[in-house]
Formats: structure tokens, sequence, C-alpha cells
């Protein structure tokens, strides 16, 4: 290999780590958000729950659009987590692909069995981040969406 070749080789391996790290704390933020939306859900179906949208513009005021803003500012992270954490995955798959491919021309099982369990077990954790905050995104659009119709109807018949 020449040394362009070596430079960026030894780069992208730089970059293992901090992937890695993404994709831990993606994961940890997820399950987090799991928690969060499992009470959510309780209290949902208890008939316990206290609309965040009301206390919202009660303390802050403001029309539908800013509501709106809010919703999606309360939304970002998850949106955030769902969409870049497969790209993360797919990074943290790719690093090892390389030392992986070069352990397989001098015949290294144990090279090659290393590196591919670092990928894919990357890749799992990352899709399982992915999905997990995505399904958490879906649902509590709609119950945001349906809460500010609620307070729009509301408003309506006033």
């Amino acid at each position: 290999m020449n040394a362009l070749e070596v430079g960026l080789y030894e780069l992208t391996r730089w970059f293992l780590t901090p992937v890695l790290l993404l994709i831990i704390a993606a994961l940890i933020y997820s399950l987090i958000a799991l928690g969060s939306f499992a009470m959510e859900a309780w209290q949902r179906r208890r008939g316990c729950y206290r609309p965040l949208l009301a206390s919202w513009q009660q303390s802050h005021g403001g029309t539908s659009d800013d509501l709106e803003l809010h919703i999606m500012q309360r939304l970002e992270w998850l949106r955030i987590t769902s969409r870049s954490t497969p790209m993360l995955g797919l990074v943290a798959t790719m690093i090892p692909m390389g030392p992986a491919l070069l352990a397989l021309t001098r015949s290294d099982a144990q090279g090659i069995g290393d590196n591919l369990v670092v990928a894919f077990s990357a890749v799992i954790l990352a899709l399982l981040a992915a999905s997990i905050s995505y399904f958490i995104l879906t649902v509590r659009r709609r119950w945001l969406l349906q809460e500010l119709r609620s307070m729009e109807r509301a408003g309506e018949n006033v």
C-alpha cells in the first residue's frame, strides 16, 4: 500500500472508538427514553396523565404554531437517534472489515473473528437503538399531535 492508502487506513481506525461510544450512548438514551415512554403509556392508560402541551402553554403561552415547534423540539433527539444511529452502525461495521480482510489474506482466523465480532455487535446495537427510538418517536408524535388537536378544538368551541 502507498502512503495515502496507509494514511486513510489509519485515519479510519481512529474513528472506531468514537463511533462505538456514540452507539453505546444512543443505546443508553433509547433505553432511558423507552422507560419514560412506558411510564407515560401507563399513565395514559390509567387516566392520570397530565398533558404536557397544556402545561407548557400555561407556563410559556403562545399559539398553535408555538406548540408545534415545541413538539418538534421535544421529539428532536428521538428523531436524530433513529436516523443517525444506523449510519453509525454501518461505519462501525465497515471500519473493522479492513483489518478482517487483511487477516484473511494472512489466513489469520483469529484476527478475522475478532474484527467481525466488533463489526456485527456494533451494527446490532445500533439497529436496536434506532428501532427503539423510532418506535417511541412515532407513537409519541401521535400522542402530542392528538393533544394539540384537542387543544385547538377546545379553543374553537370557546
